[in-house]
């Protein structure tokens, strides 16, 4: 047996594997046998199946697929010994020099595949590269919001007599023309755009009437939704004055800062006070802006090392290997995500490089606990007072590990994590502090 490479370029190469009868045969003998074993066939015992009889009837097709098997087994052995960064699969050279041959087993074979290859690039992060970790701070009216959302979520709906602003108007429209719409529905009032119609809406009783300009009060979607019509439907209303009559005025009222409240919030007992209420939701609210601090630098480190990085793909070969892999993509499907894939390619091959050079490794218990953070915060965000024991969480993360693409995207997301803590330890961070408000108009 004989393989070898030839590199084309710096990015293409070619491997060639040549196979002599003795290389494949004692594995294509073995096939054989336990195929007789195995083999329920008319006319012999179970197991007792002549290998001759096997060879001559399926001895070609086993021959081909040994032959395919070490082949490949080889090619993967070869580029592991010889450290080849090779970008895909390899792919068959010619494909149809395979009906050249005779598959007597006694063929000498050879197989040509082409590969292609990573670019050289340096990796651009060091002691010298500075980015900016923002302390974004919790100012009063990004607090205030909180609180309000928190007192709404837990709030209650009440039938006041007269409408304020915020109200939800349950009322009935009706189109100023003989035979037009009319629907009974749900009107927000906050939704209107339009600040003459918006003050009409207030200070409504039941059963009051008041004309408007739908066109004028609603986006075209809203108009959709309340006249149960398509958006071109809605565009396309010749008369857009309508009446609405009230029928019953819902007001959410909010959530009295009392104890009741608080425990819907958190364990019992642990916040009695309004004082202690608004420092657990400073705390859970920078938190968050942690968080937004994290991703923003990571953002930074990305569009940093992409800028950085030049490289050069092996675009002709990846393009085929893509097709060869996913048959079913069309020619403009994979030219309009072609430029994508490269991008993810080339992010993917500087934290490989980054994982190689610093030794890096991912654990499974890091996989795990990732696991058991992702399906933590899930629980948290639909149900804040369940507190999952860490058994339950270990059974659903055993569960959630056990589909394939699941697992694949937390070792991805835990490699990405793990690149992403070492490149922090690394770089020069200069901290700034920053309002809410103008950190989410940095990148705008």
């Amino acid at each position: 047996m004989n393989i070898s490479h030839q590199k084309i370029d710096d990015i293409n190469a070619s491997i060639t594997v040549e196979l002599a009868p003795e290389d494949y045969n004692p594995q294509v003998d073995k096939a054989i046998k336990d195929q007789a074993k195995k083999a329920k066939l008319p006319g012999f015992r179970p197991g007792m199946v002549p290998t001759s009889h096997i060879k001559r009837t399926y001895g070609k097709s086993i021959l081909f697929d040994e032959v395919n098997r070490l082949v490949s087994d080889q090619i993967s052995n070869y580029i592991s010994e010889q450290k080849l960064e090779v970008l895909g699969q390899p792919l068959p050279k010619d494909e149809e020099e395979s009906t050249q041959y005779n598959w007597d087993f006694n063929d000498a074979f050879s197989f040509q595949y082409e590969i292609g290859l990573a670019p050289a690039f340096d990796v651009p992060f060091s002691a010298e590269t500075e980015f900016v970790a923002y302390d974004i701070e919790a100012d009063k009216a990004t607090l205030e919001e909180r609180v309000k959302n928190l007192r709404r979520s837990y709030g209650k709906m009440i039938n006041p007599e007269v409408s304020e602003e915020g109200d939800v108007l349950y009322a009935t429209l009706k189109q100023n023309k003989e035979d037009g719409i009319e629907k009974t529905t749900s009107v927000r009032t906050d939704l209107v755009e339009n600040a003459a119609i918006k003050k009409s809406f207030i200070g409504l009783k039941k059963d009051d009437a008041v004309k408007f300009d739908i066109k004028k009060a609603f986006k075209v979607a809203d108009i959709a939704r309340l006249l149960g019509v398509t958006e071109d439907e809605a565009t396309a209303l010749d008369v857009t004055e309508f009446e609405l009559t009230v029928k019953n005025i819902n007001r959410l009222e909010e959530a009295e800062l009392n104890e009741e409240f608080f425990n819907k919030l958190f364990p019992a007992g642990e916040v009695t006070t309004e004082e202690q209420f608004l420092a657990k939701v400073k705390e859970e609210v920078e938190n968050l802006f942690k968080q937004n601090s994290d991703q923003k630098l990571r953002n930074d480190i990305y569009t940093f090392g992409m800028d950085k990085v030049e490289a050069t793909f092996p675009e002709p070969f990846l393009k085929r290997w893509l097709k060869a892999t996913n048959p079913e993509i069309s020619d403009e499907e994979l030219e309009e995500g072609f430029a994508d894939f490269l991008k993810n390619l080339k992010w993917t091959l500087i934290e490989n490089r980054i994982v190689t050079a610093n030794n890096l490794e991912v654990k499974y218990d890091e996989v795990v606990n990732l696991a058991k953070e992702r399906i933590y915060s899930q629980i948290k965000m639909y149900n804040i007072n369940e507190e999952p024991t860490d058994e339950q969480l270990n059974q659903f993360a055993m569960q959630l590990l056990q589909d394939r693409e699941q697992a694949n995207r937390l070792f991805e997301e835990a490699k990405a994590l793990k690149v992403f803590d070492h490149l922090k330890g690394i770089i020069k961070l200069k901290s700034k502090k920053i309002d809410y408000d103008k950190f989410e108009k940095l990148d705008k």
